[in-house]
């Protein structure tokens, strides 16, 4: 089983309480099952033959977490719970007991598996789904292009694995990995941008897994706007709220900072602590698809913790973040895009 790599992430995980705080869906639904604690301690009784992995309360535990990876980069440990939780996903998926909901999303990923490339040059921006949905962030990072007399291909389309892969179905994933990499390397680009940073943590962590190499290097918006080095001024007060992907998967890549301080931004801080996931669950990718009330209840735990939700401008590096806190909160939310498109 695929669970089986993950044992000191069970045997350790199973009896710690240090991370509950930094559970997203358990802070929402205050749910103690919602925690890596009672996650590592089902999949205990799962390996010991306890508890079966058809269970359907087990199954649905672990498609409801939302995957930050918060508890894991606070772990003084850092056990891999992340880890865990998708092996387990792929071990239902293998043994034939995905719920049929989870199947049909499958399903509906695998035929998005196709993209369209437009334009020239040596830079390729991916408009992914979320991004596509937002109706801005590609507007603005073409503003910005615009400005830097920079010529550029696109590339949009579904699934590039990622989605599939934070499902548990890993040949599929794999495929449309394969898929997706043909295609940038029929593109010719040398640099391929990303505003999703769930795109970016496939392209940079999942497809090199895979042994897939890019020929192109890979870039999320905030590095290659920053390589730009533009005369751009946007001085204004701003609450910055970290992407999953960027900081907790990725070594909290600098280049967001990088870039707020390059225009003048002033970040103050959010919330109670620095340590908490303020994403809607970006980590899980497709969590208003399994469960539209948990993006709901998280995205409304944000905004309670705005200093002033009818005024703070809050920026956020995921289209997906954007989208969620725009439907279900009041709160003014910009992409990093939009925001240095801004001020020019």
């Amino acid at each position: 089983m695929h669970i089986d790599k993950y044992t000191d992430a069970i045997l350790n995980c199973r009896f710690c309480f240090m991370c509950r705080h930094l559970s997203g869906i358990g802070n929402v639904a205050f749910t103690e099952s919602d925690t890596p604690r009672v996650r590592a301690s089902l999949l205990y009784g799962v390996t010991t033959g306890r508890i079966q992995l058809d269970n359907p309360d087990v199954i649905a535990c672990l498609y409801r977490h939302d995957l930050s990876g918060a508890c894991r980069r606070n772990c003084v440990k850092h056990f891999d719970e992340i880890g865990l939780n998708l092996a387990a996903r792929a071990d239902i998926v293998a043994s034939g007991c995905a719920p049929a909901s989870i199947q049909a999303l499958a399903d509906s990923l695998m035929q998005t598996a196709r993209w369209t490339v437009d334009g020239s040059g040596e830079v390729l921006y991916f408009v992914d789904l979320y991004t596509q949905e937002t109706g801005t962030v590609a507007a603005a990072f073409a503003k910005i292009m615009a400005k830097a007399k920079v010529s550029y291909q696109t590339v949009s389309g579904g699934c590039i694995g990622k989605g599939l892969k934070t499902l548990g179905y890993l040949p599929e994933a794999a495929a449309a990995a394969k898929q997706f990499a043909a295609v940038v390397e029929k593109s010719g680009a040398k640099t391929v941008v990303v505003s999703n940073p769930a795109a970016y943590d496939a392209l940079v962590n999942d497809f090199p897994a895979l042994g897939i190499k890019l020929a192109a290097t890979v870039m999320h918006t905030s590095e290659y706007i920053l390589s730009l080095a533009l005369p751009w001024q946007n001085p204004q007060e701003v609450y910055y709220l970290e992407s999953d992907f960027l900081r907790n998967y990725n070594s909290d890549l600098p280049a967001p900072h990088s870039l707020l301080q390059a225009v003048g931004a002033k970040n103050r801080p959010f919330g109670t602590n620095d340590e908490e996931s303020y994403t809607c669950g970006e980590g899980a990718v497709l969590l208003p698809r399994i469960d539209a009330s948990l993006v709901e209840k998280l995205a409304q735990y944000i905004e309670a913790r705005a200093d002033a939700p009818s005024t703070d401008r809050i920026l956020v590096a995921s289209p997906y973040t954007k989208l969620m806190l725009g439907k279900y909160t009041s709160l003014h939310v910009q992409t990093l895009e939009e925001f240095v498109a801004e001020a020019i």
